[in-house]
């Protein structure tokens, strides 16, 4: 894009709403061009300033986060992507605001690395629909409609501030096995296993078998 991409930030909490302030600032080619801390003031600042991309909570006085998301949806102006930065993760929330139109669904607390793999989906399609128009074939469909992998609802045992420090671990020395990473974090290897596993599963790492050590092969997991 020749112009960053424009971020409005929805929070009623004055520290959250500074803390995802500073995660939008620090992504290259993205500007917060407003802080929004109830559902009315967020619909207002959607329609008047037409963002790119809006970071909202759930939780919001006035009205809630799924009452901007219906608002903005159900009128005729500019249309918005939408990421959910909230605390709930029950099924009915999480279902409710994809049907609602959100593009991804964070549970707070988040990483910065976090919210810049769902950041970095959306300027992919923000850049492929400024584009020359071309038929778009399975894979630019399929990463339209579904988006960036994204752990919204953990299984069952993992928690979100454990997958946010085994996530940094891993970024901070790719290529690690479970036993490094359980080390790092301070974990047991058989939970830094299942968090890699669950990584990989949602397509958040990469796995190679490394055949250097000794009897088995050893799992290695990396970043992508």
């Amino acid at each position: 894009m020749s112009r960053p991409v424009r971020v409005v930030v929805v929070d009623d909490e004055p520290a959250v709403a500074r803390l995802h302030t500073r995660f939008v600032s620090a992504y290259d080619g993205c500007e917060v061009v407003a802080v929004a801390s109830t559902g009315p003031e967020a619909i207002a600042t959607v329609h008047e300033l037409e963002p790119d991309l809006v970071l909202l909570d759930l939780h919001l006085p006035g009205c809630s986060g799924l009452d901007v998301l219906r608002a903005v949806r159900a009128g005729s102006g500019h249309q918005p992507e939408f990421i959910a930065v909230t605390a709930a993760r029950d099924f009915d929330s999480v279902r409710v605001a994809r049907l609602a139109g959100v593009r991804h669904y964070l549970v707070k607390p988040f990483s910065a690395q976090d919210l810049y793999t769902r950041i970095d989906d959306v300027v992919r399609e923000i850049a492929a629909a400024t584009a020359p128009a071309a038929a778009l074939d399975q894979d630019d469909i399929d990463s339209l409609i579904g988006g960036a992998p994204a752990a919204t609802v953990l299984p069952k045992g993992l928690s979100s501030e454990t997958l946010a420090a085994v996530r940094d671990a891993l970024a901070s020395a790719p290529w690690s096995s479970a036993a490094d990473i359980a080390g790092a974090v301070g974990i047991s290897r058989v939970t830094s296993r299942r968090y890699l596993e669950h990584l990989a599963q949602t397509g958040a790492a990469a796995r190679r078998l490394d055949y250097a050590t000794a009897g088995r092969p050893s799992t290695l997991y990396a970043p992508r």
